[in-house]
């Protein structure tokens, strides 16, 4: 996909995050390494994140000074079980999170989520999507959304994000 966008001219970032399970997830650390890129966040900027990624992008609005064009979320957890991989740092599975500050710093919102999420369940990304008063889009046996459940593109995806940045 970044390669898709990069032909259409739009600057695609995509950061290398630590990751689970060689690394424990501290959302400190995550913000250690955007923090090489903030200067490049504006009002023109989507959002991008998956799983642990999704709750990062919401700690993100809530940090910002600014809102960006648009956040989608795909698989994200937000406290409601089951929910894996979540307990590593308290800003990941605190699940606390200031839903008016996030709403206003993004101009629109999309919530993806799957009904066979091993990690996710599907009572997330409904309760994610109300409280971001956005319609949730479901998506029927896409599991995590990874290459482990053979989600390996995303064309719904893509096409959203073709609408959001003409």
């Amino acid at each position: 996909m970044k390669a898709e966008l990069e032909k259409l001219g739009c600057k695609t970032i995509v950061p290398q995050f630590p990751t689970l399970p060689v690394v424990p997830a501290k959302v400190s650390e995550w913000f250690e390494v955007l923090d090489k890129y903030k200067d490049q966040i504006n009002e023109e900027t989507i959002l991008i994140g998956h799983s642990l990624g999704g709750i990062f992008t919401l700690r993100v609005l809530e940090k910002l000074d600014h809102p960006v064009k648009t956040a989608v979320l795909v698989g994200t957890p937000i406290g409601i079980r089951p929910i894996l991989n979540c307990d590593r740092d308290e800003s990941f599975s605190g699940f606390n999170f200031d839903w008016e500050k996030i709403r206003k710093n993004a101009g629109d919102f999309i919530v993806y989520h799957s009904d066979d999420d091993p990690y996710v369940g599907l009572a997330n990304g409904k309760k994610l999507a109300e409280n971001l008063g956005v319609e949730l889009t479901f998506i029927p046996n896409a599991g995590h959304f990874n290459k482990k459940a053979g989600y390996l593109k995303f064309e719904e995806l893509r096409n959203k994000i073709l609408e959001v940045i003409k």
